[in-house]
């Protein structure tokens, strides 16, 4: 039975269209933009699991969801529905459940191909112009400060301190600039050259203007 593709992108887009972190359908489409502009510099890999994986990556994220593991098993079930062989669920569900940063503190996963270019494709999409505005959508909706000069980045964290408040500025130098050095693909880490620019440009700025 032929696998019903086309039923996944309207299914997330229901999902993610109300979010209000900055991790709604906007960015689900920019990261499968970004898997379709890396994917066709890498002849081995699978689009078919890769694309499906990048619409479906946020849907078991634990700081978006209260049970992830009930959102696993939930879908699980879609991409059955869909007709996805259990191979093809296995290696879907592979990608979105160790692709994340936080995932990868203490414990550098291995990811498939596919799964090294959507994890490329959802980082790209936190750094640059792009990923500025999203920390502070992201850090407002959670009532964090914007900056505080008096409070340092943390140089280490682990999975237990990444989630713990901080300020949004502090958030780059823990997270965004270390991003560019994560990548996988030769294509990714060309894309993040001039977004890593922006980032650096900007808080350059951010601190002259606020006098720190």
């Amino acid at each position: 039975m032929e696998i019903a593709f086309d039923q996944v992108e309207p299914y997330v887009k229901a999902r993610m269209q109300n979010d209000s972190t900055g991790h709604n359908y906007d960015h689900v489409e920019r990261v499968v933009n970004n898997v379709q502009a890396i994917i066709v510099n890498e002849s081995k890999a699978n689009a078919l699991v890769a694309l499906t994986a990048a619409y479906l990556h946020d849907l078991i994220d634990d700081k978006l969801v209260d049970d992830p593991e009930q959102q696993i098993a939930v879908v699980k079930q879609q991409l059955a529905k869909w007709h996805y062989s259990e191979d093809k669920i296995d290696q879907i569900m592979d990608i979105i459940e160790h692709m994340s940063f936080s995932k990868n503190l203490d414990h550098q996963y291995h990811l498939s191909i596919e799964g090294q270019i959507v994890q490329d494709a959802d980082r790209l999409d936190a750094i640059g112009a792009i990923g500025i505005a999203r920390a502070f959508y992201y850090g407002g909706h959670f009532g964090e400060s914007m900056y505080d000069p008096m409070i340092k980045p943390r140089q280490q964290l682990t999975p237990e301190t990444y989630r713990q408040p901080t300020t949004i500025v502090n958030h780059f130098y823990e997270k965004l600039l270390r991003i560019k050095d994560t990548l996988n693909t030769d294509t990714a880490k060309e894309m993040a050259r001039v977004r890593q620019r922006v980032m650096q440009e900007f808080l350059t700025e951010f601190k002259v203007e606020w006098g720190s």
